[in-house]
C-alpha cells in the first residue's frame, strides 16, 4: 500500500510538472505573438499606407505638421504622328517613335488647420529626358505647385466609412508645353492653372482597408500664345474638363508589412486649339488608366516606407511607373 501511495504521488508531481510546462509554453507563444510596445496596430498601419498611396484619405491633428518625400520614375513610349493642317485639310508627314523618361521628386507639407481640416502644398522638381528622331532633349525644372485642402464633414468611426472632401489648385509654375521653342527642351508642367474638387471614401475592416475616389477638374485656358506648330501659329488652348476615379484596397500582412492594389482612371474632354489664321481644332477625348501594386514596410513605430509599381492600361497612360514614399522627420 505504501508503494502504491508513492507511485500515485510521483504521478501527481509529473502531471503537475507537465501541465506547468504546457502553460509556460502557451504563455511563451502568446508573448511571441503579442504586439510589442510601439508597434502600433494593423489599423494604424493601414491608415499610414492609405496616406502614402493617396494623401486625400487621412487628416492630421490641429496644429500638427507632416512632411513627406515622393520619388517617382515613369516611362512613356509611343508612336507619334507628325502632321500639319493646311487649306486642303490634314496632311500626314511621318510616324515617329518617341520615348520619355520622367523622374519626379516631390516634397509635400501638410498642416492641421482644424482636427477635421488639413491644408497642404506640394513642390515637385522634374527631370525629363525625351528621345526622338529629331534629337534628344533634357529638362530639369520646377513642376506645377499644388495647393490643397482636405475636409472631413463627419467624425471617423471604426464601424463606418470615412468620407473626405478635397479641393486642389494647381499653379502653372512648370515649363509650359505651349511656350517651348522646338529643340529648347521638354515641358515639366501643364501650362495652365486648374481647380479640382472630389470626394474620397475609405473603410477599414481590419486587416483590410477599402477605398475609392471621384474628382472633377476644370482648367483655365492658355491665352496670348505664339507657338509655331507646323506651318501655323498656335494662339490659344482651352483644355477640356477631366473626370477622375479610383478604387482599391490595402491588406496588412503583419504589424510591419502591408500590400496594396488600386486602379486609377481619368477621362478628359478634348482641348480646343485656336490658330493665328482663325482655324479652330478640337482634339480627341483622352482616357488614361493605371493599375498599381504597392508594398508598405514599417521601419519604425512612426515611419512607413511605401514602394509602388504602376502599369499603364491605355495608350494615353505611361507604360509603367515606379515610386517610393518616405515620411520626413525634422
Amino acid at each position: 500500500m505504501k508503494y502504491v501511495t508513492l507511485r500515485l504521488a510521483a504521478a501527481l508531481v509529473l502531471l503537475h510538472s507537465t501541465a506547468g510546462a504546457q502553460e509556460n509554453t502557451a504563455a511563451a507563444a502568446r508573448e511571441a505573438l503579442a504586439k510589442k510596445e510601439g508597434e502600433g496596430d494593423q489599423s494604424a498601419l493601414l491608415k499610414e499606407t492609405l496616406t502614402a498611396i493617396d494623401k486625400q484619405y487621412s487628416l492630421i491633428r490641429k496644429g500638427k505638421s507632416q512632411f513627406t518625400y515622393d520619388l517617382n520614375y515613369s516611362y512613356i513610349g509611343q508612336e507619334k504622328i507628325v502632321t500639319d493642317i493646311t487649306a486642303e485639310g490634314l496632311t500626314l508627314f511621318e510616324i515617329e517613335n518617341v520615348s520619355a523618361h520622367i523622374v519626379t521628386n516631390t516634397v509635400s507639407a501638410d498642416y492641421g488647420v482644424l482636427d477635421n481640416l488639413t491644408a497642404n502644398v506640394t513642390l515637385p522638381v522634374i527631370a525629363k529626358f525625351a528621345e526622338a528622331r529629331g534629337g534628344n532633349h533634357t529638362s530639369y525644372s520646377l513642376g506645377d505647385v499644388t495647393l490643397g485642402a482636405r475636409f472631413q464633414p463627419w467624425e471617423a468611426r471604426r464601424d463606418a466609412a470615412g468620407i473626405t472632401l478635397t479641393s486642389n489648385l494647381r499653379l502653372p509654375t512648370g515649363r509650359s508645353p505651349f511656350k517651348i521653342i522646338a529643340g529648347s527642351g521638354e515641358a515639366t508642367g501643364s501650362g495652365v492653372a486648374s481647380l479640382s474638387a472630389g470626394v474620397n471614401v475609405n473603410r477599414i475592416v481590419d486587416p483590410v482597408a477599402l477605398f475609392g475616389s471621384m474628382s472633377l477638374t476644370a482648367s483655365a485656358p492658355a491665352k496670348d500664345l505664339h507657338q509655331t506648330n507646323g506651318t501655323r501659329v498656335l494662339n490659344r488652348v482651352a483644355p477640356g474638363t477631366q473626370f477622375g476615379f479610383g478604387m482599391g484596397f490595402a491588406y496588412a500582412l503583419s504589424y510591419g508589412i502591408s500590400t496594396t492594389m488600386s486602379f486609377q482612371g481619368a477621362i478628359a474632354q478634348g482641348a480646343k486649339l485656336r490658330f493665328a489664321d482663325g482655324l479652330n481644332v478640337r482634339t480627341n477625348t483622352q482616357t488614361s488608366a493605371l493599375l498599381n501594386f504597392g508594398l508598405g514596410y514599417r521601419v519604425s513605430p512612426k515611419q512607413t516606407v511605401n514602394l509602388s509599381v504602376g502599369i499603364g492600361l491605355t495608350s494615353d497612360s505611361p507604360n509603367f511607373s515606379v515610386g517610393m514614399n518616405l515620411p520626413l522627420a525634422f
